[in-house]
């Protein structure tokens, strides 16, 4: 009796925890975005003022791109580096 009173609060305690409480939602001060469906631009009625130049020194040279030599030791396993490391752990 005292397991089937125990499960049916903590049932109800979590139908209550859970519940969405729509008497603390507020409907009429709630904010609506709206957003423009679409925006039309006359270019044809815009202005640009300004000079045009020629870049000068500011143009862009190609470079080829250079291959570096490794300089790091070459190595096929790293058993031994493994193992120096056990033994400092121990």
């Amino acid at each position: 009796m005292i397991k089937l009173l125990f499960l049916l609060s903590s049932l109800l305690f979590n139908a209550v925890l859970f519940a969405r409480p729509s008497e603390l939602i507020d409907k009429k001060n709630r904010i609506r975005y709206r957003y423009k469906k679409y925006q039309k631009f006359d270019f044809e009625n815009l202005a640009i003022e300004g000079e045009t130049g020629s870049p000068g020194d500011l143009s862009i040279v190609p470079r080829y791109q250079t291959k570096f030599k490794n300089r790091l030791p070459y190595r096929k396993n790293f058993n031994d580096k493994i193992r120096l490391g056990i033994e400092r752990i121990r």
